[in-house]
Parts: structure tokens; C-alpha cells; sequence
């Protein structure tokens, strides 16, 4: 894989994708169907998903793609291979309330390399770079040419106040009972994959999601945090997040800085 076009395809795709959501979503007034497993999508999910299959495909002909709404992907098999979800955070965006992600990645060997998690609404733009170090652009977006760029690490954990981040739309009881092994100094809620990129920004320390998710909700922002010296573990043993699982589904799992001290879950 040719890292430098992968990352200025990947970008560019995922700025032209919110550029579609967002005139969906500035609308007065959009349709939101149910799909088979009863999640919500909207025609913003479609319209980005199109845009970036089709761009990706002609970039990379060679290279599986999967993608969260075309249902036939999912059978592929394959441990190399771009993952997209279009628009993530769906109810995010059906309740206007803006932490909505453009993710797409490419996953190599099992493992999230390369990521660009772009969240429209909100005017952040966080990737890997050719190198496959993490960083967040400032706007104004052009499509062709990147703008000032500002590298991303993780913080320095304090374990005696850590900073913690978890789902806004899928907080759960057995989260905060977990949450609350920690000494915790504040805690935010977040949508989206948006939470890992908080981490590897270093405005949040801890991600622990104890929940349902696919792995094309976090590959990107997986990438991203890997590319900031983060972590992304699984909650049972605290071995490493692998990608190309059977059905693409995703155990519960821990993103985090590594100078935080896990506790069992």
C-alpha cells in the first residue's frame, strides 16, 4: 500500500462524504428508515456511503472493502482491507445534536494502521499521516491540499484524577460500575468515534466501552489513537483489539493512554 495516496484519498473522501451529510442534515426536514437489525439510517448514511465506496474502489481496486451499509461485505474475509462507516452516530445526527464521524480505514495484518475520522458538525478533522503518526487539522477544509496540522500524543495519565470518556448515547450501569474503580477528576460524554480521538488528543485519558459495536464504528478511530501512542484493548484479558473478526463484531473493549493503570473488569 502506497501510504501518502491512501492518506490524501482517504482524507479527501471523507471531507467530500461531510460535505453530502451536512446537506442533509442543514435541511429542514429528512427521512429515517429502519434497517434489518433495527438500527436507524438515513439518506446522509446512503448518499456517504456511496460517495466513498466509489472513490475508494477506484483508488484501490485490489484492496476488500467493507462497509457498514452494504450487507455483502460483511462475508468478506480478510485480514488486509479498507473498513468505512459512512456516517457513525446516526442518532447523534437524527437528533441534531452533532457528534457524528466520517470513519474510513485500512486495516493491515489485523490491525488498524491508517485512519481519518472527520466530524462535520463539529469542524474537527483528526488522521494519520503517511507516517502513521495522528494529527488534527485545522479549517478551513480543502479538498486538494491539507492546512495547518497539529500532531496528536496521548497525555501523561494521573491516575489519582484521570480524565474519562464514554458513550452519550449508550451509557449503561456496568459502565459506570467500572468507571468507578477509578479515581476520576472529570468526565464527559461523548458520541461517535469521536471518544477516541479525545483520548489521543489528550483531552481524555480512559474510553471503556462496555457495549455492542462493529468494527467499522472503531477502526478509524482506532488508527488515530494507535497513531497517538494509545491502546485499544479487549475488556476481558486486555489483549490487543484485532480487525477481520467472524462478522466483524467487536467484543467490549478499553481505549486508553498506556500510563493509565487498568483495572480488571
Amino acid at each position: 500500500m502506497n501510504y501518502d495516496t491512501l492518506t490524501k484519498v482517504m482524507r479527501r473522501l471523507a471531507l467530500e462524504a461531510g460535505d453530502a451529510i451536512m446537506e442533509i442534515y442543514n435541511a429542514d426536514d429528512f427521512e429515517v428508515k429502519t434497517k434489518s437489525d433495527l438500527s436507524p439510517v438515513t439518506a446522509a448514511d446512503e448518499a456517504a456511503d456511496a460517495l466513498i465506496s466509489a472513490g475508494l474502489r477506484e483508488a484501490f481496486p485490489d484492496v476488500p472493502l467493507i462497509t457498514e451499509e452494504q450487507a455483502d461485505s460483511h462475508d468478506t474475509r480478510a485480514d488486509t482491507f479498507l473498513i468505512v462507516d459512512p456516517l457513525d452516530g446516526t442518532k447523534e445526527f437524527i437528533n441534531r445534536r452533532g457528534d457524528f464521524t466520517v470513519n474510513i480505514a485500512y486495516v493491515e495484518s489485523g490491525v488498524p494502521v491508517r485512519g481519518v475520522v472527520y466530524a462535520p458538525a463539529r469542524e474537527r478533522l483528526f488522521y494519520t499521516s503517511a507516517m502513521g503518526n495522528a494529527m488534527e487539522e485545522a479549517g478551513p477544509f480543502l479538498k486538494e491540499a491539507a492546512g495547518e496540522t497539529t500532531p496528536m500524543k496521548v497525555r501523561e495519565a494521573d491516575n489519582s484524577a484521570l480524565l474519562v470518556v464514554a458513550s452519550k448515547s449508550h451509557r449503561d450501569q456496568a459502565t459506570d460500575d467500572y468507571i468507578g474503580q477509578y479515581e476520576v477528576a472529570d468526565m464527559k460524554s461523548a458520541g461517535s468515534s469521536l471518544k477516541f480521538c479525545l483520548v489521543a488528543s489528550g483531552e481524555a485519558d480512559l474510553y471503556p466501552r462496555l457495549g455492542r459495536t462493529m468494527e467499522w464504528d472503531t477502526a478509524a478511530g482506532h488508527a488515530v489513537l494507535n497513531g497517538a501512542g494509545g491502546k485499544v484493548v479487549r475488556f476481558d484479558d486486555h489483549s490487543p483489539l484485532a480487525y477481520g473478526k467472524d462478522g466483524y463484531a467487536n467484543p467490549f473493549f478499553i481505549a486508553y493512554a498506556p500510563t493509565v493503570e487498568l483495572k480488571e473488569g
